[in-house]
C-alpha cells in the first residue's frame, strides 16, 4: 500500500480523499492554486504546495508541476480525483514515466476509452446495446451526409471529456451547421479536442449509470444503477439509486452485462457506464466514464462499500475482497447537488445532521467562491429504508441547511424533491425543461 499520495484536485472532492486516506494511514499532499490558498483542502493534507495563478490552466492543469511536486515530497501516487487530469492520458504516462503510480486506468486503455466513438464501437462486441451513431466526423459536409442517414433528431457530442460539455440536440438539417461547430470550438477548449461525432436522439429517456469496479485478477463487480435523470443544460442536479424506474430482474440483467461487458475489455479500476433508458425498458449504453464520479457517494451510502478507498487499493494492485453476491444494496439514497449561483465569502455554515445525512464539501466560514472554477459547493445525501423515507429526510435536510453569504440552489433543489412527478418516480431527462 502507498505511504503518501498526492491529491491533484480541489474542492470537495479533494477534501473527500484526503480523509480517506487518513482513514488508510496514507500521508498526504496538497497542491493549490493562488485562490485556494486558504482553501479546506489545503489545511487537512499533511502537506501543501502552491503551484501557480488561480486560473486552473496555471495551476490545476500544470502536469509537470503537479509531477515536480510528487517527487519533491516523495509522493507515491497521485489521485487526479474528477475533471482537471482525471481523464488525460497525457498525464497517466508522465506519472508512469516518473515511477509514480497514477490512481485510475491505465494510460492505453484511457486512450482507448476516453474517446466515446471508439469505446462504443468496443462495447457493440458485447452483449449490451449501443446507440446508433458514427466515429468522430471530420468535416460539417460528413456531419450532414451521416445525421440524414441516422435521421433526425440526432446528438451532436465530443468524443472526449464529458460533464454536458460539447454536446448539442439537432433537432432538422438546418440546425446542425451552427451546432456543429459551437460543439467542436467548446470541446477544443475544454479538453483540448475538438473531434465529435453523432448518434441518434432517444426520447424520452432517462440516463441511468452503472458503478462499475474492477482489479488486475480479473474480479469485476457491479455496485448497482443510479438515476441521473433530473438535469439542466446536460449538468446533473440530483442522482438517486436505485432507479425508480428499474425493477429487480431488469436491474439484475443489466449489471450482469455490464460486468461481463467490462471484463471483455479488460478495463482496470473505478468506472461508470452510462446508459439512456427508453419507454420501452430498453437500456442504450452511451459513454464509460473511466474516473470517480461527483455522484459517488450516493452508492457509498447504498452498499456501505467506500468507493475512493477501493479506488487507491485497486491502484496499489490490491484484489477485490469480494463477489458480487456478496453486495447489498438496502434502501434508497438520494444526493442533491449544492452550487454556488454567483460569488461571495461565506459568512456562516450550518449542516444538517442525523443519522445517514452526509454533506460533502469544501466550505468553511470565509471561504471565497471564485469565478475560476466548477460552482460546485457541496453534495448533499441522505439514506433511508424506503425512497419515501429518503426524499423526507431530504426535504428536511435541505431546511436546515443554511449557507449564507455565498447565494445557492438550495431553495431551487427543494422545490425539485417536492414537486409531484419527482416524488412519483415518473421523470425523465425533460424534468428541468417542464418547471
Amino acid at each position: 500500500m502507498f505511504s503518501k499520495i498526492l491529491i491533484a484536485n480541489r474542492g470537495e472532492i479533494a477534501v473527500r480523499i484526503i480523509r480517506a486516506c487518513k482513514e488508510m494511514g496514507i500521508a498526504t499532499v496538497a497542491v493549490y492554486s493562488e485562490a485556494d490558498k486558504n482553501a479546506l483542502h489545503v489545511a487537512l493534507a499533511d502537506e501543501s504546495y502552491c503551484i501557480g495563478a488561480s486560473e486552473a490552466a496555471e495551476s490545476y492543469l500544470q502536469e509537470n508541476r503537479i509531477i515536480s511536486v510528487a517527487l519533491l515530497a516523495g509522493a507515491q501516487a497521485i489521485h487526479p480525483g474528477y475533471g482537471f487530469l482525471s481523464e488525460n492520458a497525457h498525464f497517466a504516462r508522465l506519472c508512469r514515466k516518473n515511477g509514480i503510480v497514477f490512481i485510475g486506468p491505465e494510460p492505453e486503455s484511457m486512450e482507448r476509452l476516453s474517446d466515446k466513438a471508439v469505446l462504443k464501437k468496443l462495447i457493440a462486441k458485447t452483449r449490451l446495446s449501443v446507440i446508433p451513431g458514427t466515429q468522430a466526423v471530420a468535416s460539417i459536409e460528413e456531419a450532414q451526409r451521416l445525421a440524414e442517414d441516422i435521421g433526425y433528431p440526432v446528438m451532436l457530442k465530443a468524443c472526449a471529456g464529458g460533464g454536458g460539455r460539447g454536446i448539442r440536440l439537432i433537432r432538422t438539417a438546418d440546425d446542425l451547421e451552427d451546432a456543429y461547430y459551437q460543439a467542436t470550438s467548446e470541446a477544443a477548449s475544454a479538453f483540448g479536442d475538438g473531434s465529435v461525432y453523432l448518434e441518434k436522439y432517444i426520447f424520452p429517456a432517462r440516463h441511468v449509470e452503472l458503478q462499475i469496479m474492477a482489479d488486475e485478477a480479473g474480479n469485476a463487480v457491479c455496485l448497482g444503477e443510479r438515476d441521473c435523470s433530473l438535469q439542466r443544460r446536460n449538468q446533473k442536479l440530483i442522482e438517486e439509486t436505485p432507479s425508480p424506474a428499474v425493477g429487480t430482474e431488469q436491474r439484475a440483467k443489466i449489471m450482469a452485462l455490464a460486468v461481463e461487458a467490462v471484463k471483455q475489455i479488460g478495463y482496470v479500476g473505478l468506472g461508470t457506464m452510462e446508459f439512456l433508458l427508453d419507454r420501452d425498458g430498453n437500456f442504450w449504453f452511451m459513454e464509460m466514464n473511466v474516473r470517480l464520479q461527483v455522484e459517488h457517494c450516493v452508492t457509498e451510502m447504498l452498499t456501505g462499500i467506500d468507493l475512493v478507498k477501493w479506488q487507491i487499493r485497486i491502484a496499489a494492485g490490491i484484489p477485490i475482497n469480494f463477489a458480487q453476491k456478496d453486495i447489498r444494496m438496502k434502501g434508497s439514497a438520494i444526493e442533491c447537488r449544492i452550487n454556488a449561483q454567483s460569488c461571495g465569502t461565506l459568512k456562516m455554515l450550518h449542516v444538517p445532521g442525523g443519522p445517514f445525512v452526509r454533506f460533502d464539501t469544501c466550505l468553511i466560514e470565509g471561504t471565497g467562491i471564485s469565478p475560476y472554477y466548477d460552482s460546485l459547493v457541496g453534495k448533499l445525501i441522505v439514506h433511508a429504508g424506503t425512497r419515501e423515507e429518503a426524499l423526507r429526510k431530504m426535504r428536511a435536510a435541505l431546511c436546515e441547511l443554511v449557507i449564507e453569504g455565498i447565494p445557492t440552489n438550495t431553495e431551487e433543489q427543494l422545490r425539485n424533491v417536492e414537486d409531484e412527478r419527482f416524488i412519483s418516480g415518473n421523470y425523465d431527462l425533460t424534468f428541468m425543461g417542464q418547471r
